[in-house]
């Protein structure tokens, strides 16, 4: 895949993800959020909790996940810091961690709470 075509399908997968959260009532709070260690794909409000969710798009779910490794998760935990640092309750805030997996024919599987600190 071109540079050009992975980046639409990455954002044709994250639409596909953020509709389906939409339709159970998580208003997004941030899309690909870029802070100084790392990116955040899609943040939800939850109440007063953030929903951070990691999209991952291939040929089929189980490849999909297979891309997820511990170092992007790393990534993933320090920019999720940095997001609720600027929080009333500061890291005090409540998170959640999920994966939004996408198959080639645009299905979305979530895994809520994927992972955890």
């Amino acid at each position: 895949m071109s540079g050009m075509t992975s980046y639409l399908a990455g954002q044709s997968a994250e639409s596909s993800v953020e509709a389906d959260y939409a339709r159970r009532g998580y208003p997004v709070a941030a899309r690909r959020w870029r802070g100084s260690r790392g990116e955040l794909d899609i943040v939800l409000r939850d109440g007063k909790s953030f929903v951070f969710v990691e999209v991952k798009k291939a040929r089929s779910f189980a490849r999909a996940a297979e891309r997820l490794t511990r170092a992007q998760i790393n990534r993933i935990w320090g920019a999720a810091q940095e997001f609720v640092a600027r929080e009333p309750k500061g890291l005090l805030t409540e998170m959640r961690f999920d994966v939004a997996l996408v198959n080639e024919r645009g299905e979305v599987q979530i895994m809520e709470n994927a992972y955890a600190y």
